[in-house]
């Protein structure tokens, strides 16, 4: 009997996320208010890394129109790999982005999305949440960001909004950027020039302070 209760139990949960998840689609699919096509969206599940708590979100599809063809290629191979879900979103609605973060910038992460960098503030916490993506793939439009857009960070812990603070371009070498704050902030790298062929010599830096907090 209790066996059967353990598994009516599973039966429920499971229900209970399909719902969740079709709510989420209804609620977010449509027409855009610009009467333009809403994207593609799409539940995933973001998961705390260091906690195990998992909430579940919605996330758009990739706008590919900005996208190296080579770097399209290395997304849809990544992202049919079976891995660790990622431990937040990023969106910048000014600029078209909203795209995964996982933990760690090594090139299978990039690949699929931007990663948190190793070292610097964890998501929850206060200090420098540093994040990196491909100039060829997710942060491709970055370049137009300005001062004063918005940025907004989903984890577990709830979502941030912030606001841009400054834009900067370094060379590679330079990582002062990345060093601990007291206060909390976010920093966002790519490599630049965006359309440089090779290897890239510098680095474009955005600087974000939070606005507003929303805890769960």
């Amino acid at each position: 009997m209790a066996a059967r209760r353990s598994n009516d139990c599973c039966l429920w949960r499971e229900a209970l996320v399909l719902f969740t998840a079709i709510l989420l689609l209804v609620t977010f699919s449509g027409v855009a208010a610009d009467d333009s096509p809403a994207p593609m969206q799409s539940p995933i599940w973001i998961q705390d890394p260091w906690t195990g708590d998992s909430v579940l979100a919605i996330v758009n599809e990739p706008d590919y129109s900005l996208w190296n063809g080579a770097r399209i290629e290395d997304y849809e191979h990544a992202i049919a790999v079976e891995a660790p879900p990622p431990l937040g979103i990023l969106s910048i609605e000014s600029v078209n982005i909203q795209v995964p973060i996982y933990n760690g910038t090594d090139e299978f992460n990039l690949d699929r999305g931007a990663g948190r960098i190793r070292g610097m503030a964890k998501t929850g916490e206060e200090g420098n949440l540093g994040i990196s993506g491909h100039r060829d793939g997710f942060f491709r439009s970055i370049k137009d960001i300005q001062v004063g857009d918005d940025i907004v960070v989903q984890t577990t812990h709830g979502v941030v909004k912030y606001a841009v603070s400054d834009i900067t371009i370094v060379p590679k070498e330079d990582e002062s950027v990345l060093v601990e704050t007291a206060d909390k902030r976010l920093t966002l790298v790519t490599c630049y020039p965006f359309y440089f062929v090779g290897n890239a010599p510098k680095r474009y830096i955005v600087t974000a302070m939070p606005k507003t907090l929303s805890l769960e």
